[in-house]
C-alpha cells in the first residue's frame, strides 16, 4: 500500500513539475505536433529511426519542435536551416545532452565526447589537436598506419585462399579491426586484433568491451527521456552501463600499469648503460 502511495505521489509531483516548467518557459519555439502526456512524441518513433524522422519532416515541415519525454528536440531536415544551426549559431548547439551513457562511460561528462562547451572542453580539444591530429604527430604515426594496412592485406590474402573456391572476406569487419589496431598502437603500442595466440585472451577482453560499448551506446535508454523511471528502479540499462564502466576502467588501468612498468624497465636499462662507461674509466 505504501509503495502504491509513493508511486502516485511521485507521478503527481512529476506532472506538477512539467506543468510549472512549461508555464514559465519561453515559448518562442518552431512549429510542433500534438503530443501525448508524459511521453510526448516518443510514440511517433519507429525503426529505422532516420526514416521515421524523415517521414515526420516530409509530412509536417523541415523545422519542428518535438518533445521526447522530458526533453525538447529540434528536428531539422533543411540544408539551409542546418547551416543556420551549425555554422551561424553553433555555440547555441554546442552542449551535449546529459545521458546516462555520458555519466558512466564519459566519467561524469568530462571526456571530449560528452563534455559541454566551455573551458574544460576547449582544453581537451587543444590537447587532442596538438597531441594526436597535428601534422608532426600524424607523420610520426605514419609507420603504424603502413604496418597495420600491410598486416590487414596479408591476412586478407591468407583468408582468401582458404577452400577450393577461395574464402569469403568480410571487409567491414576488417576495416573496423584496422581502425582500432591503429588507434591502440598509437595509444598503447600494441595490437588487439591479431592472430597471435599469446594475445588471444587480451584480444577477447578488448573485443568484448568494444562490442558491448557499441551495443549500449546505440540502444535507447528510456530513463534518459523519462527520468522518473530511475526512482522506481526501472532502469536495467544503468546497471549495464555501470558494469561496462568497471570493465573499461580495469582494462585501461592494466594498460597504464603495463606502460609504467615498461618505462621503469627502460629507465633501469638506461641507468645501467650510463654506469658502464664510468666504471671502465675508473678501472683505467
Amino acid at each position: 500500500m505504501a509503495i502504491d502511495t509513493c508511486f502516485f505521489l511521485g507521478l503527481a509531483f512529476f506532472f506538477l513539475f512539467l506543468f510549472v516548467r512549461g508555464f514559465h518557459c519561453h515559448r518562442n519555439f518552431p512549429p510542433s505536433l500534438g503530443s501525448l502526456p508524459i511521453i510526448g512524441h516518443l510514440h511517433l518513433l519507429k525503426k529505422p529511426l532516420h526514416q521515421s524522422l524523415a517521414n515526420i519532416s516530409s509530412r509536417h515541415g523541415p523545422i519542428l519542435s518535438l518533445r521526447f519525454g522530458s526533453r525538447r528536440v529540434l528536428l531539422v531536415s533543411s540544408a539551409a536551416a542546418a547551416e543556420e544551426c551549425l555554422s551561424k549559431n553553433d555555440l547555441a548547439f554546442a552542449n551535449r545532452p546529459r545521458f546516462l551513457a555520458g555519466k558512466h562511460l564519459g566519467y561524469d561528462y568530462t571526456t571530449i565526447t560528452w563534455a559541454s562547451y566551455g573551458s574544460h572542453w576547449r582544453n581537451l580539444r587543444r590537447l587532442v589537436t596538438f597531441e594526436i591530429f597535428s601534422a608532426s604527430r600524424l607523420v610520426s604515426f605514419s609507420g603504424i598506419r603502413e604496418d597495420e594496412v600491410g598486416a590487414m592485406l596479408r591476412s586478407i590474402a591468407k583468408d582468401s585462399q582458404i577452400g577450393a573456391g577461395g574464402g569469403v572476406v568480410e571487409m567491414r569487419k576488417r576495416f573496423f579491426e584496422l581502425s582500432f589496431n591503429i588507434m591502440m598502437q598509437m595509444v598503447a603500442g600494441k595490437r588487439f586484433y591479431s592472430d597471435d595466440a599469446c594475445m588471444k585472451d587480451e584480444c577477447t577482453r578488448f573485443h568484448d568491451i568494444v562490442t558491448e560499448t557499441f551495443a549500449v551506446s546505440g540502444s535507447t535508454n528510456l530513463s534518459d527521456f523519462l527520468p522518473f523511471l530511475r526512482w522506481f528502479g526501472l532502469n536495467g540499462s544503468e546497471k549495464k552501463l555501470k558494469r561496462l564502466q568497471e570493465k573499461t576502467d580495469s582494462f585501461i588501468q592494466d594498460l597504464v600499469d603495463e606502460r609504467r612498468k615498461e618505462c621503469s624497465r627502460r629507465s633501469s636499462r638506461a641507468d645501467e648503460e650510463g654506469k658502464r662507461p664510468a666504471a671502465r674509466a675508473g678501472n683505467a
